[in-house]
């Protein structure tokens, strides 16, 4: 199944070349569940292996893609994002003290979730929508998004390039290669979000103690929604 997933991405490599990274990467950081990132690694991979593509050109387009894709995420979490969590977060398993839990990040470390949000798969694509939701200044967040874009897909374009370029030396097709590698990036990052996970959430529900409001406690800055939101840490 996986194979078969990577061979796809490659036939829309193959196909449409750096647009397909661009909307790929796109898609997924607007906050719909898409391989972006495999197809970044796909992408970077092919081009060190074919030299068809060329590698500066698979990281802009990766790079554009995210920031542009992030910008979307972010507004449509500042006009809806509040709502739809309260009324659709449980079949997602967001339930409030989660909520409660990105309120806290973004009030306390908005621009380090946007910019490391980048590298953790869990976070890549929510953190768009979650610091809209979250009322972050649209400034901050176009400069730790554009930073982060720009360092992921450099980082993880370089990467898969020189393992292209050297996959004469290994054995077996770029999919299983490219699979791995996307394993253990992910497992990674799971790793880390579950060892701080249970801590952030306790620091969350002392800084936000209480039921949350119906209404969006961001959209009234802070203002009538009761003690604990005037209480919020302040953002970075």
């Amino acid at each position: 199944m996986f194979h078969l997933a990577t061979s796809e991405l490659t036939h829309f490599l193959t196909a449409y070349g750096y647009w397909a990274v661009l909307i790929f990467v796109a898609i997924e950081s607007s906050g719909i569940p898409f391989p972006g990132e495999t197809m970044l690694l796909v992408a970077a991979i092919y081009a060190g292996t074919t030299h068809r593509l060329a590698i500066p050109l698979v990281i802009a387009a990766a790079a554009l893609g995210a920031i542009l894709g992030d910008n979307i995420g972010y507004w449509v979490g500042r006009e809806g994002g509040y709502r739809l969590l309260r009324r659709y977060g449980h079949y997602l398993h967001i339930d409030e003290r989660r909520v409660k839990l990105g309120l806290y990040l973004f009030r306390k470390h908005g621009g380090k979730v946007v910019f490391f949000g980048r590298f953790i798969a869990v976070l890549r694509a929510w953190a768009a929508f979650l610091a809209g939701t979250n009322r972050m200044p649209w400034g901050s967040f176009l400069l730790y998004n554009a930073l982060g874009g720009i360092i992921w897909a450099t980082l993880y374009g370089l990467g898969g390039y020189f393992l292209g370029d050297n996959i004469h030396r290994l054995t077996g097709p770029i999919g299983p290669i490219t699979i791995v590698l996307g394993l253990l990036i992910t497992l990674a990052s799971l790793v880390f979000v579950r060892r701080n996970e249970q801590r952030l959430e306790e620091e969350a529900e002392r800084a936000f103690p209480g039921p949350l409001d119906v209404s969006s406690p961001m959209s009234q800055g802070g203002q009538g929604q009761g003690a604990s939101f005037r209480r919020d840490p302040r953002p970075d």
